[in-house]
């Protein structure tokens, strides 16, 4: 009898180890390992774990790159968003799921799995990301989690793989990390203690410099294209760039707290300095670049696309609606915004571009006025206070 195949969506960490070896073992299946990057694995780190599916008993292993798409599909979007949960958190995780959950599914298609299976718990967000996007992309394929459905502790699962030949470190640390191109996010040690925050060695990141230093970012419609005058045709490539300049001050540190998909109140922290600049250089530009009604209705819609991207409607028909009326929001985003960058924080300094909307004729805020005289503006505001003086005549008890 042909066995069955099950797609592993697998990251090398222990439950996915776990899982690989006791469905190739106990179970009987054909196991494809399928590592999903979306910018946050090493060449070196996929390799290792391209060794070690086969030393768990993978059939074949696959690296599913998904940068490009993740990028294309969503980090775009967050930009012309200026997309942070809560204004806090760039939703790193949150996004790259979804794009690894796509990919996992598209693989499980074309090879005809009959499964695909994933480490997740029954605690957090990613089950949900991940069994939510196979539902709708592999119809009827079968969902395995046997670290949910058994509830296994780390030590079982440790002490199954060391049982059965397989030996690795995987030694519980403090703290566990998430890194991508969107940011790091790190769960455990303090994170679980509300009145605590990260000390420095949670950080994978660490400032080796003090400054100051002046970081020249430009962006054409609203896509970043050049790092201090340098352009660049690939936008990943230049976030790397960010980054790596940021992470050199510690910049974008915090801590988010938020309302969880299932319910409970959420905590991690994280590092994201290209995000961070980014994001705070790209909202800059807009308060110069953007009409009032442009910006306050790109809010609203920045808002619950973050959190539509955060609670797993990926796939909502909405979305694309919404990343419509983003991009069509950024036509005259253009400009070069300069930005100073001290330890662990930068500020905002100035833009320079062709669609700023303070430099106009008609007149200088707090200067002069070039469009109206005196008498144009008494009576603007007169006008403009009707209904205030409506409502106060009939209630002068009101009055403060």
């Amino acid at each position: 009898m042909e066995k069955k195949k099950v797609v592993v969506a697998f990251s090398g960490g222990l439950d996915t180890s776990y899982t690989v070896m006791y469905l190739a073992k106990e179970k009987g299946y054909e196991v494809y390992a399928a590592c999903a990057n979306t910018g946050g694995f090493s060449a070196e780190q996929l390799k290792q774990n391209e060794e070690n599916a086969y030393k768990l008993g993978a059939k074949e292993y696959v690296t599913l790159d998904v940068t490009r798409e993740y990028y294309d599909k969503s980090i775009r979007y967050m930009i012309y968003g200026n997309v942070l949960r809560n204004n806090c958190y760039p939703i790193s995780v949150s996004s790259e799921r979804i794009f690894q959950a796509m990919a996992i599914a598209r693989y499980a298609n074309e090879i005809g799995a009959s499964a695909i299976a994933h480490g997740s718990t029954g605690a957090g967000n990613d089950q949900i990301r991940f069994d939510m996007t196979f539902l709708v992309m592999a119809p009827g394929v079968e969902i395995i989690t046997l670290t949910r459905d058994g509830n296994l502790t780390r030590q079982e699962e440790v002490d199954y793989l060391n049982k059965n030949g397989y030996f690795a470190d995987f030694t519980k640390l403090k703290y566990s990390y998430n890194v991508g191109l969107w940011g790091t996010s790190i769960c455990g040690g303090e994170i679980l203690d509300s009145t605590q925050g990260l000390p420095e060695c949670a950080y994978l990141k660490h400032a080796t410099k003090e400054g100051p230093e002046l970081l020249k970012l430009g962006f054409e419609k609203g896509e970043l294209k050049s790092v201090n005058g340098t352009t660049y045709q690939d936008p990943i490539e230049a976030i790397q760039k960010v980054e790596e300049i940021g992470a050199a001050y510690g910049i974008g540190r915090d801590c988010h707290v938020g309302d969880t998909i299932i319910g409970i109140k959420g905590r991690v922290g994280f590092e994201a300095a290209a995000p961070m600049l980014i994001i705070g250089a790209h909202r800059f530009l807009e308060k110069y670049t953007l009409s009032k009604w442009q910006q306050y209705w790109k809010d609203q819609v920045s808002n619950w696309y973050g959190m539509f991207l955060h609670e797993s409607q990926y796939l909502e028909p909405v979305m694309p609606d919404m990343e419509a009326m983003l991009e069509s929001s950024q036509r005259n985003v253009t400009g070069e915004v300069t930005l100073e960058l001290r330890p662990l924080m930068f500020q905002t300094i100035g833009v320079d571009s062709p669609n700023d909307l303070v430099k106009n004729k008609l007149g200088e805020y707090g200067e002069t006025a070039k469009a109206w005289s005196s008498e144009d503006a008494k009576g603007f505001i007169k006008v403009s206070s009707t209904a205030l003086r409506a409502y106060y005549l009939a209630h002068p008890e009101e009055r403060k």
